[in-house]
C-alpha cells in the first residue's frame, strides 16, 4: 500500500553517514495539516563541523524553526545531513546559512529561522541567525531558549 512515507530511503534501516553536506540526501514527506500554520523545531545542541582554515573542530548549539507549506523534513535525515558536517571545513557563518538556505530549497516552508550558537573560538563566540521573512501572521514562534554567551559568570 502506497502512503507518504512510501519514497522515503533513509528511515527504517542502517544508513551511512553521508561523506560531506552535498551528498547528504534531504529526505521530504506531504505534510498531512498544510491546510493550518504551525511551528516545528529542531535543536542540535551538538552541532559540529571543522575550522577551514585548521581542521579544529567547532562546535554550535543549532535551533531551526519553521512553519511547514506542503513539506516536513523527515528527521533521520535532517540528522544525517547534520552529521555530514562533521568532517566538512567551512566558517560558522557559511555553515549555519548553508543549512537554512538547503533547508528553504528542498522544503519551500512558508517560513524557516535559523540560530547558530557557537561556542567560543580564540575567545570569541559567534552566533549566526537568518530567516526567510517576516513571521506568518497568528504562529506561535517561541523563544529559542539559548542564552547570550557568559563564559564563566
Amino acid at each position: 500500500m502506497q502512503t507518504i512515507y512510501s519514497d522515503l530511503q533513509q528511515l527504517g534501516g542502517k544508513t551511512e553517514l553521508p561523506d560531506s553536506p552535498e551528498t547528504a540526501m534531504l529526505e521530504r514527506v506531504q505534510n498531512p495539516q498544510a491546510d493550518i500554520d504551525y511551528c516545528v523545531r529542531f535543536t542540535a545542541p551538538e552541532f559540529t563541523s571543522l575550522c577551514p582554515m585548521t581542521g579544529q573542530p567547532d562546535f554550535a548549539h543549532l535551533v531551526i524553526d519553521y512553519v511547514p507549506g506542503d513539506w516536513l523534513v523527515e528527521s533521520k535525515s535532517l540528522k544525517l545531513f547534520l552529521g555530514s558536517f562533521r568532517n566538512h571545513g567551512a566558517f560558522h557563518e557559511d555553515c549555519t546559512i548553508s543549512i537554512a538556505r538547503r533547508l528553504a530549497d528542498e522544503l519551500s516552508p512558508r517560513w524557516l529561522r535559523i540560530g547558530g550558537y557557537w561556542y567560543p573560538r580564540g575567545g570569541i563566540p559567534i552566533d549566526v541567525f537568518w530567516q526567510t521573512g517576516a513571521i506568518p501572521e497568528g504562529v506561535w514562534i517561541p523563544d529559542q531558549g539559548v542564552p547570550p554567551y557568559r563564559g564563566r559568570g
